[in-house]
């Protein structure tokens, strides 16, 4: 396994392969008052999109906190669109800062991996523009984006309970902080609608460094001014963020769902 520079809001982080066969979940409340700070070169990461990634990486590691912790709900939104792929790499060629997503579902209850669920991603490309046939908010004008499924994508989680996307990086657009729609279906029945956010730090990192975000004026809101969230429990929607070796980033994020 390549080594990785690991940014966790508190606690240690484990690969499912390390962890055997007991789960853990977030933490129900914020970890540090201080947050993670993030010293990462911009050259050190790559840029582009997903072209030319190797077939393997490492294994995902998951925060290991011995309490299993339901995730909230959150809204659909209005940029949801039917009939999506399932698919590893989400992006169909576009650019920006590659990264890999990680999910880990497990139950609530008795925190044992939930193998078999259908879990659906997507969100805004760099522009803050998605893809699709959604409402006119979404992509306004844009034709290229509205005949396009670009980071859109669904996979059936495995044994441990996890699903993984390649994606890039998401941009923001304006009155909400960036982030990511998730949506999870067992047996033909709806588990849960949320969406998974980025730290301010690492939004800060990203947009104001990378030659993919360059051009765009600062984003508007921050986690705790998006009014999707309670700032009360907006810590609990943040995914744990590392940087591999190879110049991507993995961001990873442990479900609690009520079965």
């Amino acid at each position: 396994m390549k080594r990785r520079t690991v940014i966790a809001k508190g606690g240690a982080l484990l690969s499912v392969a390390a962890l055997g066969t007991v789960p853990f979940v977030r933490r129900a409340t914020a970890q540090s008052t201080r947050g993670p700070t993030y010293d990462w070169p911009i050259a050190n990461l790559r840029s582009g999109g997903t072209a030319g990634l190797p077939a393997q990486l490492p294994t995902p590691r998951f925060r290991t906190e011995p309490q299993c912790i339901v995730t909230l709900n959150e809204i659909l939104g209005p940029c949801h669109t039917n009939d999506v792929p399932v698919r590893h790499d989400i992006t169909e060629g576009i650019a920006g800062l590659p990264m890999r997503i990680s999910l880990r579902l497990v139950e609530a209850t008795s925190c044992k991996p939930i193998r078999d669920a259908d879990v659906e991603i997507w969100h805004a490309d760099i522009r803050g523009v998605y893809s699709g046939r959604a409402a006119a908010m979404c992509n306004p004008g844009d034709r290229s984006a509205q005949n396009a499924g670009f980071l859109r994508g669904r996979q059936i989680t495995d044994a441990d309970g996890v699903a993984n996307f390649l994606t890039v990086y998401p941009g923001w657009y304006g009155g909400r902080a960036p982030h990511v729609h998730l949506r999870i279906l067992a047996n033909g029945r709806e588990l849960l609608i949320t969406q998974l956010l980025y730290d301010d730090a690492l939004n800060d990192l990203i947009y104001g460094r990378h030659p993919d975000y360059a051009g765009r004026p600062p984003r508007d809101t921050t986690n705790d001014g998006d009014m999707a969230f309670s700032a009360a429990e907006v810590e609990r929607f943040i995914f744990d963020v590392e940087k591999l070796d190879i110049g991507i980033l993995q961001a990873s994020y442990t479900v609690g769902l009520a079965t």
